[in-house]
């Protein structure tokens, strides 16, 4: 829809207000925006993945290999491959130019998520149940097989400080994330230590303890400043990144400096998510119908977001526009909030006017009257003389650093049913 028929004011609405659309196909158990926000992908719990068109709600694409429920989804940059990870112990990226697996990786254990690196699709990161995290290079170019690197959990200590340490305590890395960069990788542990590693090196360059309970969750933000951490306490941690690029680690301090929870109902969390422009942090619920949304300058609640009568699992922010999206942990619908904009028609045209009921319109004398063809042919060659500008791309709002992504190609075969989809 054209921008210039929406009421500005509207507009300037940062977050949504209505639930206005339900989505099913299949049972969905996670969802992910790509970076410029035209597609969303869903994972199902049997090991199929779906890629809608976001302004049509359309599938386009339906991709199958997974035998057992999707874990985690990830887009490369250009939104051209898809890493997917799942409960069969595999990985799999995608190449969405043929809807095709590209590289299968098998990890012998359990996988609790995978993330593509920023800026490629050759290098990932993985955590595993109970074993050491990988940073995993892919051989794109020549179809060879992974090499895998296992990422550190523990400091290394001095030999003095190893005489002396008691029996060690079991410490796992439970979810890893890469920063902004990807020069970095964010390492949430079981004991809530959060560890800083390098990519190049594969070192932990800074280690700090920002809870006593385990880590569940690690999100950064768009912009790369923030860091939301949700860990078993039921609290939710806001912390401020600092300048990793530019300042030696020795000196780096990984403050938190807001802390979300319901002292009251001692809620449980199950996922969060930064809203686009990092302003707001939304967490959805244990055991609940509902998403809190808090705002990250001075921590108070704003919204809740009343969903339908069964719990939220994963939730994601469209990386451009207000939008919400949830899914139902008993149906595996997906929920979308969004705002209502109501259309601005006086756009149109200068002297249109709204008007709220019906009036009786006195037609002119002349109105309908046969215009002269000399005046229509010279209204017509005055058109085609005006300069069209095509070379200029108008920009989405909302979107910092646009930049060309891929299209999906849509062939009719792969879509053997339509989705189930139906309004508030």
């Amino acid at each position: 829809m054209n921008l210039s028929l929406l009421d500005p004011f509207s507009l300037a609405q940062d977050y949504p207000e209505t639930l206005s659309k339900r989505l099913k196909w299949g049972h969905s158990c996670c969802i992910s925006f790509n970076r410029k926000g035209d597609y969303f992908a869903s994972g199902l719990v049997d090991g199929t993945i779906v890629i809608f068109d976001f302004d049509t709600h359309g599938v386009i694409a339906v991709l199958r290999g997974h035998s057992r429920q999707i874990q985690s989804l990830s887009w490369s940059k250009d939104g051209r491959y898809i890493l997917s990870s799942s409960r069969d112990w595999t990985c799999m990226l995608w190449d969405l130019s043929t809807k095709k697996a590209t590289q299968t990786i098998n990890f012998n254990t359990p996988v609790w998520g995978a993330q593509l690196h920023p800026s490629g699709h050759a290098l990932f990161v993985v955590s595993l149940y109970e074993a050491a995290p990988k940073l995993v290079h892919l051989d794109t170019e020549r179809g060879g097989g992974p090499t895998m690197h296992d990422l550190p959990t523990d400091e290394q200590k001095d030999d003095e400080d190893s005489e002396t340490t008691k029996k060690p305590v079991k410490h796992l890395t439970l979810v890893t994330q890469f920063d902004k960069s990807g020069k970095y990788i964010f390492a949430g542990t079981s004991r809530g230590f959060l560890n800083v590693i390098s990519t190049d090196t594969r070192d932990i360059l800074h280690s700090t303890r920002v809870t006593s309970s385990s880590i569940k969750n690690i999100e950064v933000s768009q912009s790369g400043r923030s860091l939301g951490i949700n860990s078993s306490d039921r609290v939710i941690r806001q912390i401020q990144v600092p300048t990793l690029l530019s300042t030696e680690p020795d000196t780096w301090e990984f403050e938190v400096i807001l802390k979300y929870q319901d002292v009251v109902n001692r809620l449980q969390w199950n996922s969060i998510t930064f809203a686009s422009n990092g302003e707001y942090m939304l967490a959805s619920t244990f055991e609940s119908h509902d998403v809190y949304m808090w705002e990250t300058s001075m921590g108070s609640l704003v919204k809740i977001f009343e969903g339908p009568k069964e719990e939220l699992t994963g939730i994601s922010w469209h990386p451009s526009r207000p939008i919400l999206a949830a899914i139902g942990l008993d149906s595996g619908k997906i929920f979308l909030w969004s705002t209502i904009t109501p259309q601005r028609w006086s756009a149109l045209a200068p002297d249109f006017v709204e008007v709220e009921e019906n009036i009786n319109y006195e037609e002119k004398e002349d109105e309908f009257d046969m215009a002269d063809q000399e005046d229509i042919d010279q209204q017509r060659q005055d058109d085609e003389d005006g300069e069209v500008d095509v070379m200029t791309i108008e920009q989405i709002r909302g979107v910092v650093g646009q930049h060309e992504s891929f299209i999906v190609p849509i062939e009719l075969s792969d879509v053997e049913e339509a989705p189930v989809s139906d309004d508030d």
